[in-house]
């Protein structure tokens, strides 16, 4: 196998305009598909930032406003905006909270449930055709690559 790093650990230049390139091409991609399969289906009255929304909401997990508002760098405000169109379409369901009158929890209905398992039957294709052909040591090598991007993302977010 030949040797596509230079000094310190670093893909060479044009292994790393090559990911570099691939990632923005994909990233481009996978919202662009989202866009396109939403139109075809019995969902178009959602859009790609709703659907990550419901995603982040779950399909069995009833997370607070603003857990959900946290993980999505929303303020409040934002997200109740955006929950009451999505409780208005029939997607998600305030739940009161069994513990504590005062917090309420979010939900889907069976309708964002269906909407939630279409999308992530999506992610599971891309996963799939992504980790075709690699072995063991090849899954693990992305994972921990993943994980770098990840952290890095996580610190820009933040800051």
């Amino acid at each position: 196998m030949q040797n596509t790093k230079s000094e310190g650990n670093q893909p060479d230049r044009l292994e790393y305009k090559f990911i570099k390139d691939a990632l923005v091409d994909v990233y481009d991609n996978i919202l662009r598909i989202e866009k396109h399969e939403l139109k075809r289906s019995s969902f178009q009255d959602i859009s790609a930032s709703d659907i990550h929304l419901i995603h982040t909401i779950g399909l069995h997990d009833r997370k607070m406003i603003s857990a959900v508002a946290r993980e999505l760098h929303l303020s409040k405000g934002t997200l109740t905006t955006n929950l009451k169109t999505l409780e208005r379409k029939g997607y998600v369901v305030r739940i009161p909270n069994q513990t504590d009158h005062r917090v309420i929890n979010l939900g889907l209905t069976s309708k964002g449930r269906l909407l939630y398992r279409a999308h992530d039957a999506i992610h599971q294709q891309l996963v799939k055709s992504f980790l075709t052909n690699l072995d063991e040591d090849e899954v693990l090598v992305i994972k921990k690559a993943l994980i770098n991007l990840e952290k890095f993302l996580k610190e820009l977010s933040t800051n």
